[in-house]
């Protein structure tokens, strides 16, 4: 055997050789490659706390940071340059997560609108082979689809269409049996409002893609809904907090179904009604008809089927006097014992007469002229205020200029271009100024509730919240003398209807005619009713209306607002009063207008 030999070092010291015989004994005996110990020492190098060796750590700082910067590069050209249908279906389903909405609920809590998890179907189209054979599947399974257009659709070079969107579990099922390559499913949220048409001109809908179209529904987005989509903060409905309405659901049922019965019996061609309280502006419940289903909004824009307590505007009769009344009796030109004379019956004004509709033909107090409805003793309070202070205090009712509440939809008042002294005398009693519905409503509140105006809100909120966003517009004694009126007109006058015993009801009616091209019809009405309970101390206020409501037997042929808002007005008490908690009571209050019975007013001996 040839030996193997190996070239020992020359070792200066012996202590040196004693070290290097001890490596020796514990390294195996084979030699490390050149490649390898020169790396080692090159690291050694650097990591060497050496002046002279500043310049390898330098590179390979450099190297490190160069390598990250081609990662990222190449990560951001081969994002690039992915196929469109990927980018396509990562942006669907972003959409699809993002597009939750926060449930709405009534002040007590009861479900409005909320969301639920749906699939829709999308296609690859780069990846289906047989385009025709694809839409024959797909439409014997999902037959409301169009087969031309899913064809089209199909034969793209889209990387991502949609086939269907939110599909059933057994569509879903189907669909997935079909085994097409480049067919697939999203998750997706669909709006659904559980109560069917309650409070749908308030909640208003979603559209497909559940964004906010109409009602609350577009308010919540315009509150910032869709920056949190974008920022991918609100991909649940359960990361929002639920959106509480001041609206109460059983109220709102029982305000539709009596409306629904009303615009049966009166054969009217529309309904609307509201209850508010005057106390914090909070409506309660807000229904017009004909209204939708917001699960299934097709006929939502259909012009007949506009909220008419927001969006249209309306001459609203004779439940205006009671703004004339108080204005009279605020600007200290009338006091309520004052007393105008209606002999004769009628006014005129150059060329047009106004005529009293059930005149007494004699002089009447305050009190009177509201329980008789008179035309005469209206206008004449209105002139003695003048032009200017007319139009100074209707602007400070905010029946002037448009209201603006959460609801984004509403309407203008119509005024007059040119206000004189004869659009003051007709204003005065309901015409020649067409408003929306609410906004009267809101001053009327105003009249009741100590003289203080507030904006309506479809929010829940305290009375101390509403107080501090509220304007005083009329005094105290003023508002106790509308109270007072309107319970004696309750009593004894038009809205005896509804006077429902134990409530202590006050109201007014209101008939206007309506103007058809420019001209008003002597036989189509729109009627109106306001009430108050208890009127001592009101808490809620009634709105009811009828759009060409017609005569019946019992009302002797009338159409006018008593026989028909008027009994509506009656029944809604009855039934909504006790859910609000309005407490009958069956003994009068012992002195519930102090300020009348000191001075004496017609009716309080």
């Amino acid at each position: 055997m040839t030996d193997k030999t190996r070239t020992e070092p020359a070792f200066d010291t012996e202590a040196q050789l004693n070290d290097a015989q001890a490596y020796d004994q514990a390294t195996p005996a084979y030699e490390e490659p050149a490649a390898a110990r020169s790396r080692l020492a090159w690291l050694r190098d650097i990591f060497r706390m050496s002046g002279h060796k500043a310049q390898p750590r330098v590179g390979l700082v450099i190297l490190g940071f160069s390598v990250l910067f081609i990662a990222i590069t190449g990560r951001l050209a081969l994002l690039a340059t992915l196929p469109n249908e990927q980018v396509g279906i990562r942006r669907a389903s972003s959409n699809a997560i993002s597009a939750a909405r926060p449930d709405i609920v009534d002040r007590n809590g009861e479900i409005l609108a909320t969301d639920i998890g749906v699939v829709s179907v999308f296609a690859e189209p780069r990846k289906i082979l047989d385009k025709d054979e694809a839409t024959e599947l797909l439409t014997a399974v999902l037959p409301d689809l169009d087969a031309k257009d899913l064809r089209d659709k199909l034969g793209t070079k889209k990387g991502f269409v949609w086939v269907k969107r939110e599909i059933t579990p057994r569509q879903q099922a189907e669909v997935y049996r079909l085994g097409i390559p480049g067919v697939g499913f999203l998750p997706e949220h669909k709006r659904v409002y559980p109560n069917g048409p309650a409070a749908a001109h308030v909640l208003g809908f979603a559209n497909i893609d559940n964004i906010g179209i109409a009602g609350m529904e577009k308010y919540i987005d315009s509150q910032g809904l869709q920056d949190l989509n974008g920022a991918g903060l609100a991909s649940e409905a359960s990361d929002l907090k639920p959106v509480k309405l001041s609206i109460d659901l059983r109220v709102e049922h029982v305000l539709r179904d009596e409306l629904v019965k009303g615009m049966e019996r009166f054969k009217a061609i529309a309904a609307a009604g509201a209850i508010m309280d005057v106390t914090t502006g909070e409506v309660l419940a807000l229904v017009s008809l004909p209204d939708f289903d917001p699960n299934n909004p097709v006929d939502a824009l259909e012009k007949d089927r506009i909220n008419r307590m927001n969006v249209g505007v309306y001459e609203m009769g004779s439940t205006f006097k009671a703004l004339t009344i108080a204005m009279a009796l605020d600007s200290g030109k009338v006091n309520i014992n004052s007393t105008f004379s209606t002999a004769g019956g009628m006014m005129r004004f150059g060329r047009q007469v106004i005529k009293e509709y059930h005149g007494t033909g004699r002089t009447l107090t305050v009190p009177e002229v509201f329980v008789h409805s008179s035309n005469m003793g209206s206008i004449k309070m209105a002139l003695a205020v003048g032009v200017e202070g007319h139009k100074a205090f209707l602007k400070k009712m905010m029946q002037l200029d448009r209201m603006t509440t959460e609801l984004p939809e509403s309407a203008a008042p119509i005024v007059p271009q040119r206000w004189g002294e004869i659009n003051t005398a007709t204003i005065a009693f309901g015409h020649g100024l067409a408003v929306a519905p609410l906004q009267a409503l809101a001053a009327v509140a105003a009249l009741v509730n100590g003289g203080y105006l507030m904006k309506p809100t479809f929010l829940k909120r305290s009375q101390e919240d509403a107080m501090k966003v509220a304007t005083r517009v009329i005094k105290p004694e003023t508002s106790e003398a509308l109270r007072y009126i309107m319970r004696i007109n309750g009593e004894r006058g038009s809205a005896r209807k509804a006077d429902v015993p134990g409530y202590f009801v006050g109201g007014k009616t209101g008939t206007a005619e309506k103007v058809i091209n420019g001209r008003y019809a002597k036989n189509k009405n729109f009627t109106t009713f306001t009430a108050i309970i208890p009127s001592d101390k009101p808490k809620y206020l009634f709105l009811a209306i009828y759009d060409e409501p017609k005569g019946y037997a019992e009302s002797g042929g009338y159409s006018t607002a008593a026989w028909n808002g008027g009994v509506t007005t009656g029944k809604l008490i009855e039934r909504a009063a006790p859910l609000l908690g309005v407490t009958p009571r069956f003994e009068p209050p012992a002195s519930p207008f102090p300020l009348m019975a000191k001075l004496g007013a017609w009716g309080s001996r």
